[in-house]
């Protein structure tokens, strides 16, 4: 079974999780920052959706 989820629906509601539960980590920071990054679409895009990308790719090969 394939699941497409929008990025920035998944980044959006980590951030939600995050900031109710007052998380302060590294994760917490990393999940505001990639929200934040999807969402505001700048220069630097293609090179951070690629590394996403790629990491996703790999993780979906993990179960194959």
């Amino acid at each position: 079974m394939i699941l497409n989820i929008s990025a920035v629906l998944l980044f959006g509601a980590a951030s939600a999780l995050a900031v109710k539960t007052k998380s302060a980590g590294g994760g917490a920071a990393l999940v505001l920052f990639l929200f934040g990054f999807f969402t505001a679409g700048t220069g630097a895009y293609e090179p951070i959706h690629d590394v996403v990308q790629a990491c996703a790719d790999a993780l979906s090969d993990l179960g194959n």
